[in-house]
């Protein structure tokens, strides 16, 4: 994902009102609490393990585990360089982590959060995800433009795919034998074979363009990714882009709540996260156009809690001599502001 926001989406920030996208922005999801983290450091990818009630959050060099019945944070992973992701196999008690400046992935113990071991993989793991069905782990390697595939018990490297451009986010289909992953600069899904590990079918995505987020409604085999302000609506089995709705600027990220057939993209660029039903296989509806916070961008689902969870940090107010600020200025951060929205539909 796209750890570091780019000046441009600090300015669209700015300039770009969410008022142009205002269907139902007084929909059914609001903010129902804010979870301190503090500390220092970028973000990207957040996973939730439902059962367990924990939630993993990448930020700086580490990542951060919280209670998501407490709203509190109890723990945290370390020795994760560069960390992107956190895959979660709660079959095996194991979870995963791509740390992007050390080429490696960590094995580590769920219950001790202690890295068993690490993987080495190919250059910027980025995603990550596991496959329930083969008990394999994949790590999409942004420069590497590759997939190194392992063993999540052993560690052992079994496959290394060559992928044709950077990997973003990326989904499984367990029935199928079936992985799905965008290539961000190519404007493509690529699918790929899990038994013989090999890309057997690369898809377009126009009219979206640049996708970086993907969710996935299995039962309806639809993809939901998350493109330059366009939510793409996919059919898994055939590649064909069913419809599409518009989002913000800046996607990162996109769940798919399956009891409720909700869609969401969240967006960065302008503090969005826009909201679509599923009214068919073949129909979105944007219900609402949530405003979040500025700069807030990676996103995940409770599917048991139907909340979605926001890393998001504070900003400095540009000085009076800056007022307003120049329309290139990276806006400062405020220290150890970082923290974690949660948006719920509960009264």
């Amino acid at each position: 994902m796209r750890k570091n926001i780019s000046i441009l989406a600090f300015a669209l920030a700015f300039t770009i009102l969410p008022s142009s996208r205002s269907w139902a922005a007084d929909g059914p999801y609001r903010l129902i609490t804010t979870i301190k983290v503090g500390s220092e450091g970028g973000w990207d990818y957040a996973s939730v393990d439902s059962a367990a009630r924990r939630l993993y959050v990448s930020h700086g060099n580490k990542v951060v585990v919280i209670d998501m019945d407490k709203n509190t944070v109890v723990g945290e992973i370390t020795d994760t360089p560069g960390v992107h992701g956190f895959a979660i196999a709660p079959d095996l008690g194991l979870g995963f982590s791509s740390n992007g400046t050390e080429n490696k992935a960590s094995i580590v113990d769920l219950k001790t959060l202690q890295t068993r071991s690490k993987v080495d993989t190919g250059a910027n793991p980025d995603a990550i995800l596991y496959d329930p069905g083969r008990k394999e782990v994949y790590t999409f390697n942004g420069r590497g433009q590759s997939a190194t595939v392992f063993e999540a018990q052993s560690g052992k490297v079994v496959a290394t795919i060559p992928l044709p451009g950077k990997p973003e986010f990326a989904q499984v289909d367990v029935a199928a034998g079936r992985i799905y992953n965008n290539i961000e600069d190519k404007n493509a899904v690529v699918v790929i074979d899990t038994k013989t590990h090999t890309v057997v079918n690369t898809w377009p995505i126009a009219p979206g363009e640049g996708a970086s987020g993907m969710a996935f409604d299995v039962a309806n085999h639809r993809l939901f990714l998350g493109a330059e302000k366009l939510m793409v609506m996919m059919d898994s089995l055939s590649g064909k882009v069913v419809t599409t709705v518009p989002i913000g600027p800046g996607v990162d990220a996109n769940s798919f709540d399956p009891a409720t057939k909700l869609a969401f993209a969240s967006c960065g660029g302008d503090g969005t996260v826009t909201i679509a039903r599923e009214d068919s296989p073949d129909k979105l509806t944007v219900v609402q156009v949530l405003q979040t916070a500025r700069g807030s961008r990676t996103m995940i689902l409770d599917p048991k809690t139907h909340r979605i969870y926001l890393a998001a940090v504070e900003y400095e107010a540009p000085a009076a001599s800056q007022t307003p600020a120049p329309k290139f200025a990276r806006p400062k951060t405020v220290p150890d502001s970082f923290k974690v929205l949660v948006y719920g539909t509960e009264p």
